[in-house]
């Protein structure tokens, strides 16, 4: 499992622009959920990937809909997000 951080400097390797609000909004959601880094990471890359770019509020949601219901890893968080039809990835 990758560090919340050392997932933005990947993003950041691949090309992704993540302004400092992003990433402060990223770090919120963090202490607001308490949030494991892995669906933290995972919710960073859905939301990049139905987003097209960094959309705080999806992101948000995203992460509280995820501990709502218990999503506990990236491979449940995926999963979940199929079965709820939230977005096709």
């Amino acid at each position: 499992m990758q560090s919340l951080e050392d997932y933005l400097d990947y993003l950041q390797g691949k090309g992704f622009q993540l302004h400092e609000d992003a990433i402060g909004f990223i770090y919120f959601g963090k202490r607001y959920t308490n949030a494991s880094d892995e669906i933290i990471n995972t919710a960073v890359e859905i939301t990049l990937k139905a987003q097209k770019s960094f959309d705080g509020s999806f992101y948000i949601s995203l992460l509280e809909t995820l501990m709502v219901n218990k999503v506990k890893n990236r491979k449940d968080a995926i999963q979940f997000v199929k079965e709820k039809e939230l977005l096709a990835i």
